[in-house]
């Protein structure tokens, strides 16, 4: 029976990549596959990994219908056998129910890719509705790694590189720290707690924050 799986992590934790090679195994045995994103942080109509992958998608809007989208493939004679969704946290909930008919009544399966919370360490409502309607929520196992070297659990934002809690829930920043005003960077629960990124922490103690600060997301945390 077809499935809605739901792949779920933090930034930096491999889940574009995932989607990638998820889309090339099915292609490669025959399945015929629909690759839909939104707000990918190379552009739209993109899927992009950190590793440098990247592959043709179709892009997301609010008024997207993905069972009419299913519908209109297969009405021009595309068997559509399996939907790949990347930064699923960004759809609408109604979209998220939308997969979920596409599974039971076109036996389709589908593949949503996203993370759960925003910086504010609150779930997207996409994620949300995904969590309470999957068959599977599956947590991607690499592990992204807070500057204290503990594994990462939650998406910060940064302004001017210190941590906010407040503002819009998608807001476009850069992966790279010092690039501009808005980034973002994963942390531990603890230090997310207590609002310390690796640069307030150098700050106050330059021997403390001795890890890398890559680990960084864009588009409102996106990965």
């Amino acid at each position: 029976m077809a499935e809605l799986v739901f792949f779920s992590g933090t930034m930096d934790c491999g889940k574009s990549t995932l989607a990638l090679q998820m889309h090339h195994n099915h292609a490669a045995r025959g399945r015929d596959g629909v690759l839909f994103t939104r707000n990918d942080r190379a552009g739209a109509a993109t899927i992009s990994s950190r590793l440098g992958l990247v592959q043709q998608a179709a892009e997301v809007a609010d008024g997207t219908d993905f069972w009419a989208e299913v519908i209109a493939r297969r009405t021009h004679g595309r068997p559509v056998d399996y939907v790949i969704g990347d930064e699923a946290q960004f759809y609408t909930a109604a979209q998220v129910e939308q997969l979920a008919r596409v599974v039971d009544e076109l036996e389709v399966d589908v593949y949503a890719f996203g993370i759960s919370t925003d910086f504010r360490a609150r779930l997207f409502p996409g994620s949300a509705r995904l969590v309470e309607l999957a068959d599977r929520v599956e947590v991607l196992q690499v592990k992204a790694l807070c500057w204290c070297g503990a594994r990462a659990t939650h998406n910060a934002r940064t302004v001017g590189g210190v941590m906010v809690v407040e503002g819009a829930q998608v807001v476009v920043g850069d992966v790279q720290a010092g690039a501009g005003e808005v980034g973002y960077e994963v942390l531990c629960r603890r230090h997310h707690m207590r609002r310390m990124t690796a640069a307030t922490a150098r700050a106050a103690s330059p021997s403390t924050a001795t890890l890398s600060t890559s680990a960084q997301g864009t588009l409102g945390v996106g990965a």
